[in-house]
């Protein structure tokens, strides 16, 4: 790094010359002795020093400065240290197996420390030396108390099963840690799913977002009501103190602005919902895609007759409604190089395949061709509307024949121009692709749906505006790709292909969408 210039320091004497040094954890001094900042020590990523000093917290170069005082670190041994704290779904299982093939990567090791039930510490040590080079500290709780720590400085990355609050991203600004709501203050490691359970044996092979949610307020009591059994049904789900709590909230019952009935049984994070479940042939619960073990899952389905299941290439379009992306929240500092590294290392296809073998749903781009896709095909003739004649749908097949859908798709937030969380992060890894080469000489169609509601030929002008735009996102964000190489194409098809039924929120939601398909 570029070492403080000497002029740097006398136009900041004025500033921190007169500082005391009494009783501050470090002074940083110039190498030339006329200027000393004072102050607590923050945080050292082996490059720079973040202090906090009365006029504010300042990041210093420190190959130009001295440091002196007890909070100095030690220079030559240095150790990278990061606090990731949020949500169990995240912490638990998925950020070790990353870190463990991080590490194994790089040809170093692993070792692994409980301070306690819900934190633990993975250093990773340079296998010829056994020095330390890094230590990852993982606290679970959930993704309100990741976003909190985070805020109050005792953790570097939150980790959260859903997006941001206003508040706390306007809390987060405040507090100097940057936009939360930016593309460079979050990622998406991985995906996951809400899925409602049953016994093997239960009989119900489906229900809809109304029943799931009556059986989560009491309104529904029992399986009859549900296609099964004259039976009270047993219902299961996540402690709302649990990331996969609250999502069940934010998710299930939020939409139907109900609250969960008081006969619930509460679980822990962890595979218990699940196993209770599969035990009693009259239970219902709501777990993670990742945890439904011996229990099965059943498909959500609309009103309409459509029906869904969580499968990975349904999870990776966000077809299923009930997918649930695994945020990482960054502060706007930066963070030591070992960390950088392991955060690069997220989006290689190495990392994919570990959150795959890990159980999760990981982002690497599937191709799906039209001839594996009949059911979607026979859905579009079931559900096509009076202005959706045989023409329309024929003229999209011939369209879409030569070509294979990508998982890669884009979504909007309800009532919103605006594209989820999910889709901006694909925007992100869709531009890498393209930066890297991996569609040269190939063709790319981004293509529009929508839902039903208003007239065909608006919402043929609505679909087609969006996959634009969509199109033109992922240019602007592939800034360093040659795409005279591609074949960059945008239309639309407006209702003629619904994903879900259009009589509700949910399922007009799903059928709004931008797909990729690439020749």
């Amino acid at each position: 790094m570029a070492i403080i210039r000497a002029a740097t320091f006398a136009a900041l004497f004025f500033l921190f010359g007169a500082i005391s040094a009494a009783a501050q954890d470090v002074i940083l001094t110039s190498r030339d002795g006329n200027v000393e900042i004072s102050g607590n020590l923050l945080g050292f990523d082996g490059e720079f020093y973040r202090v906090d000093t009365v006029y504010g917290e300042l990041t210093v170069d420190g190959s130009g400065v001295l440091c002196d005082g007890p909070g100095c670190p030690d220079l030559e041994d240095f150790i990278a240290r990061i606090t990731l704290s949020g949500a169990p779904g995240v912490g638990r299982v998925l950020m070790p197996a990353l870190i463990e093939a991080f590490a194994v990567r790089n040809g170093h090791r692993v070792e692994r420390r409980d301070l306690s039930d819900a934190e633990t510490v993975h250093a990773i040590i340079d296998r010829e030396t056994g020095r330390i080079l890094g230590e990852f500290i993982i606290r679970l709780n959930n993704s309100d108390e990741g976003f909190a720590d985070l805020l109050a400085d005792m953790a570097d990355i939150a980790l959260s099963l859903r997006e941001v609050r206003p508040k706390e991203a306007e809390r987060a600004a405040a507090a100097g840690l940057g936009d939360f709501t930016a593309r460079g203050a979050v990622r998406v490691i991985s995906l996951d799913a809400l899925v409602p359970v049953v016994a093997p044996s239960n009989p119900v092979q489906s229900l809809s977002m109304n029943e799931l949610a009556g059986v989560l307020t009491g309104e529904i009591v029992n399986w009859q009501a549900l296609g099964g059994p004259d039976a009270p049904v047993a219902v299961h789900v996540h402690a709302a103190g649990t990331g996969l709590g609250q999502a069940t909230e934010d998710r299930i019952l939020k939409p139907a602005q109900a609250v969960l009935a008081e006969t619930v049984t509460h679980h822990p994070a962890g595979p218990g919902l699940a196993q209770a479940v599969a035990a009693d042939p009259f239970a219902l619960g709501v777990t993670s895609r990742a945890e439904v073990g011996d229990a099965r899952e059943a498909a959500i389905r609309g009103e309409c007759g459509f029906a869904l299941r969580a499968t990975r290439q349904a999870v990776k379009t966000e077809d299923y409604p009930l997918t649930a992306p695994m945020f990482l929240y960054l502060p706007a500092r930066r963070f030591p190089k070992l960390v950088r590294e392991f955060l690069s290392y997220l989006d290689e296809p190495a990392a994919q395949l570990v959150i795959r073998r890990a159980g999760f749903v990981d982002q690497a781009p599937e191709e799906i061709p039209l001839a594996a896709q009949g059911d979607r095909l026979a859905n579009a003739i079931a559900g096509a509307g009076e202005e959706t004649g045989l023409e329309t749908l024929q003229e999209m097949t011939t369209f879409l024949t030569p070509l294979s859908r990508l998982t890669t798709s884009f979504r909007f937030e309800a009532g919103s121009v605006r594209l989820d969380a999910q889709s901006r992060s694909n925007v992100r890894q869709l531009a890498r692709a393209l930066e890297t080469g991996i569609y040269d000489a190939r063709r790319l169609v981004f293509v529009g749906f929508s839902d039903s509601r208003g007239s065909a030929g608006a919402n043929l002008q609505i679909s087609r505006r969006r996959a634009e735009a969509v199109r033109d996102a992922v240019i602007e964000a592939a800034e360093t790709a040659n795409l005279s190489r591609i074949a960059l194409e945008a239309v639309a098809f407006g209702e003629a292909m619904p994903m879900a039924c259009d009589n509700s929120a949910w399922g007009r939601q799903i059928n709004r969408r931008v797909e990729v398909w690439v020749q």
